[in-house]
């Protein structure tokens, strides 16, 4: 099944933003029980971040991106087989909540469209943790995960000489695919503090992770690692030339940054779902009960959105979440949601199994969330560690007070790419938690949105709560 063309309908049962492991995961469960649904995803086919490009990549050999990402050919045939609704480049910029339902506005080829519906299942995923080191900004710098999705979607590496930074698994993971596919890595510079996981070693050795963690490594044989990296830094004028860290330097032309990812969540924030600090994955995520459900009635997430959980448990997220909707929706007995549930918590488990110990191994150094002096924290608004500094000592005590001050989030990414860094900050120098310090205040769109795209706005009831919400 393609993606849909032309007008999205007007009421659907539930809208699910996201067409990732755990979106699909839910739509399939729905459209079984007869549930209308309506999928929207920005990206121009089918499987999220993690399987990103699957069903179009000129990529055909498991030997490059690997087996993991293979597997989810399976669930994009079930989703496609199912008869749930799917709109490919739609970005959805507001969900209006209000009574028995919700408005959920989306812009699709250039034309901005909303439709009403019972309930809404936000499963938007993860994004990169922003990474400001000096020079992050340079022409020749960025994120792994962009490079990953060149790679899935267009079999495109970087030219000239490589160096990898930073923490995590996918760091890890793209070395071993860069490998395969040929290309030569200068160096991997590895700034994680490994040493805080081994409390949780003994479960790791137990999950399915241990395997492909021993896999993984003896692909990168050969490779030259540093570990232990600090004071990272990219060096050149008006483009990279070099990348330097205490006690060593190295001249390279491309320079992949990464430390881990973190829930994206500025859509459920936006709605109005309260946030929780995780400080075990140091990043905020939406609060929500066992059913996936937020503060926000009708309101649910799942998946690496509600907090990073990998691909398997964010499909067993997506089904739980599926079944209590269509326990609400009138479409599933609570005994039947129950029993199946059981076995669903069961997966979820076992997936989950291992996750601690990656959590406190890759956990990012405090030097690496908390810069200083020039080093550009807000990208779009060009705002610097040193600015924030003024504004917390002038008194800034929170997010939204730095917003004021200096304009931080208030570029086209909405704090995408700076409010955890923000808050890390602030946190840092107040003594203060980050729960207690806070997150941006967002409002919709979260997106950015033409006047032209609003003016095309098909007139009816959910358009007109998002434009005018009360």
């Amino acid at each position: 099944m393609s993606a849909l063309p032309g007008l999205i309908p007007g009421v659907v049962d539930v809208a699910i933003v996201g067409a990732g492991p755990a979106g699909m995961a839910a739509a399939i469960v729905l459209a079984r029980v007869g549930v209308t649904v309506a999928v929207f995803d920005e990206g121009p086919t089918l499987g999220g971040q993690i399987y990103r490009g699957i069903a179009a990549t000129p990529l055909k050999r498991d030997t490059v991106l690997g087996k993991d990402y293979w597997r989810g050919s399976k669930q994009l045939e079930e989703f496609q087989a199912s008869g749930a609704g799917y709109f490919n480049r739609s970005n959805v910029w507001a969900i209006q909540s209000g009574g028995e339902d919700h408005a959920v506005a989306a812009s699709r080829d250039g034309q901005a469209q909303a439709l009403t519906a019972r309930r809404v299942l936000i499963a938007t995923g993860a994004m990169e943790r922003p990474f400001p080191i000096p020079g992050w900004t340079l022409p020749g710098v960025l994120g792994a995960g962009a490079a990953q999705i060149a790679l899935k979607t267009s079999a495109l590496v970087p030219e000239g000489k490589i160096a990898l930074a930073g923490t995590g698994p996918l760091l890890y993971l793209l070395a071993s695919q860069y490998i395969s596919a040929g290309v030569a890595i200068e160096v991997l510079l590895d700034t994680s503090t490994g040493w805080r996981g081994l409390t949780a070693l003994p479960g790791f050795l137990l999950s399915p992770y241990a395997r492909k963690g021993v896999a993984l490594r003896s692909s990168l044989r050969g490779l030259r690692i540093e570990r232990g990296v600090t004071g990272l830094r990219a060096l050149g004028d008006g483009r990279l030339k070099r990348v330097a860290w205490h006690g060593g330097e190295l001249a390279v032309d491309c320079l992949l940054l990464h430390q881990g990812v973190a829930p994206n969540l500025n859509l459920a924030r936006a709605t109005g779902c309260a946030l929780d600090w995780d400080e075990e994955r140091l990043a905020f995520a939406p609060r929500s009960n066992r059913w996936g459900e937020t503060s926000v009635p009708g309101i649910f997430v799942a998946g690496d959105g509600a907090g990073i959980v990998g691909a398997e448990a964010s499909v067993a997220q997506g089904r739980v979440a599926a079944l209590q909707l269509a326990v609400q929706l009138g479409a599933m007995k609570d005994s039947v949601r129950d029993a199946a549930a059981m076995m669903v918590r069961r997966q979820l488990r076992k997936a989950l199994r291992g996750r601690r110990f990656l959590d406190r191994y890759f956990r990012p150094a405090d030097e690496c969330l908390v810069p200083s002096g020039d080093t550009i924290v807000c990208r779009c608004e060009e705002v610097t560690a040193g600015q924030v500094e003024d504004a917390i000592a002038q008194g800034a005590i929170g997010p939204n007070q730095t917003k004021a001050y200096l304009r931080c989030g208030m570029g086209p990414c909405q704090g995408r790419y700076c409010g955890l860094t923000v808050s890390a900050m602030i946190a840092a120098a107040t003594g203060r938690s980050p729960q207690q310090v806070g997150y941006f205040r967002l409002r919709s769109p979260v997106k950015p949105v033409t006047l032209g795209e609003l003016a095309s706005m098909p007139s009816n009831d959910a358009a007109r709560r998002v434009v005018e919400p009360a």
